[in-house]
């Protein structure tokens, strides 16, 4: 499955850039959407993570223009070779291991070209 392409720009108020001071410099900037195409819930973009704790990630959620700051726990699923999914529990759409970011696999492709030990997944042979 690919990855959803909705993109949001993250313009906190200086009042949340004042409350999160002391933990986070937080900026303008543009967020991805990191859940599969095919999700029916909010979008949802990780901003930090604090070390892995439960709660510790903190996530931007958003539909439309309203968006809102979440700490939100991880999914707890994992391969049978025990790599974590990588997004939070409870989330809509497929697990992060069955979701496609196109552009990045396309930059891989292109990085492969020139240092093929770093990607030897991208050799001949593999298919886009």
């Amino acid at each position: 499955m690919n990855k959803c392409t909705t993109v949001a720009l993250f313009d906190p108020p200086d009042w949340i850039v004042a409350l999160f001071a002391s933990v986070r410099r937080l900026e303008t900037r543009h967020l991805f959407c990191e859940l599969g195409e095919d999700h029916d819930d909010d979008h949802a973009a990780m901003l930090w993570d604090e070390g892995g704790r439960p709660g510790s990630a903190v996530w931007a959620r958003w539909a439309r223009r309203n968006m809102r700051l979440a700490s939100l726990g991880w999914c707890t699923a994992l391969t049978p070779k025990e790599e974590a999914c990588g997004l939070f529990d409870d989330h809509p759409s497929a697990h992060a291991w069955d979701v496609t970011d196109r552009t990045l696999e396309a930059w891989k492709r292109e990085l492969a070209k020139d240092f093929p030990d770093h990607f030897p997944e991208y050799g001949e042979g593999h298919e886009s």
